[in-house]
């Protein structure tokens, strides 16, 4: 495979044949690890440590299936239904604006021609449509301070963030359909800073309330329903906003692949890169062999088999002979 080097970006792909171009992506940061986290080690069929569900298994396959496909000194398979490219990309795990596929999408113009591509994100093997919008939002309540012994003579801050409070406790998640996948659209507050000692009134309390919208609303009236529920009683700072994914339960690609690998589908409850892949007109979908559950836990781990799996499903997809 030709392999080339963008930032911190590495691309591989076979000589381009004319067939249609299947991309696989994975990103290669993981979320902090902590003091304590198990060294990696392999338990029966699991492999536990940081990352190996998200997605460092989903970057072994990708690696290992151009090793099967394109060995080193070989010519290649001939024999594919696909070209296949392969995406390995920093700065996920963080702000969208961080993330490096944005940059090397815009910048290499043979991405943006792919049929089909597929996030190696942990799914359990399950082909996952759409994604998620999220909204970080600064909701900042503004008092005045006094000595906490006489509270009448100042405005606490805190106590102004009661009602909001209230009203994203008693919120239950809205469920959205979307070309028959159901999605949840969720509010929570996230984050809480606020006041500068324990004996004074505090003057500001800062909440991160973070929306989770479902695809088909755009960023403009996510934002508006933000503004809708803070009302006029905070100040709000968009601190981060990022597009959901749409869902591409026509591709005639993705109907290949689910029919060679007998997948099944769903929606996914998160956010991931296939919203920024539909940017540039990308069908884009979630589906690796880690496992969802794990992600971002402590002890991560992931199943060696599932992950033998998937290494199976995509030489069934690429090849009709699933040889």
């Amino acid at each position: 495979m030709e392999v080339e080097r963008h930032g911190k970006c590495v691309l591989a792909r076979n000589a381009p044949s004319g067939k249609p171009l299947l991309l696989l992506v994975g990103h290669t940061d993981t979320v902090p690890g902590k003091i304590g986290d198990p060294a990696p080690h392999r338990d029966g069929d699991r492999l536990v440590g940081l990352g190996s569900s998200d997605m460092k298994g989903g970057l072994a396959v990708m690696m290992v299936l151009a090793e099967d496909l394109f060995p080193a000194g070989g010519v290649g398979a001939s024999d594919l239904d696909y070209d296949l490219g392969l995406v390995f990309y920093d700065h996920e795990e963080g702000p969208w604006v961080k993330s490096g596929l944005g940059p090397v999408l815009a910048e290499v113009d043979w991405l943006r021609g792919a049929a089909l591509a597929m996030c190696l994100e942990p799914s359990d093997n399950v082909v996952q449509l759409g994604c998620m919008g999220t909204i970080h939002a600064k909701v900042s309540f503004h008092g005045k301070s006094a000595h906490s012994a006489r509270p009448w003579q100042g405005e606490n801050a805190i106590h102004k963030a009661a009602g909001l409070l209230a009203r994203l406790a008693a919120r239950a998640p809205v469920d959205v359909t979307r070309d028959g996948f159901l999605f949840r659209e969720v509010l929570s507050a996230t984050q809480a800073t606020g006041g500068t000692a324990r004996n004074v009134i505090p003057e500001r309390f800062d909440l991160n309330v973070n929306y989770r919208f479902a695809p088909g609303r755009t960023l403009d009236d996510a934002i508006a329903d933000v503004h809708v529920l803070v009302a006029d009683e905070a100040s709000i700072e968009i601190v981060e906003a990022a597009p959901s994914g749409k869902v591409v339960g026509e591709s005639l690609h993705l109907a290949r692949f689910l029919a060679r690998t007998g997948a099944s589908v769903t929606a996914k409850q998160a956010w991931t890169d296939v919203a920024r892949l539909g940017q540039v007109g990308i069908d884009a979908v979630n589906w690796g062999p880690g496992h969802a559950a794990q992600a971002h836990q402590a002890g991560e781990h992931a199943s060696l088999a599932l992950h033998v799996d998937a290494l199976a499903h995509l030489h069934a997809f690429l090849r009709a002979d699933g040889a």
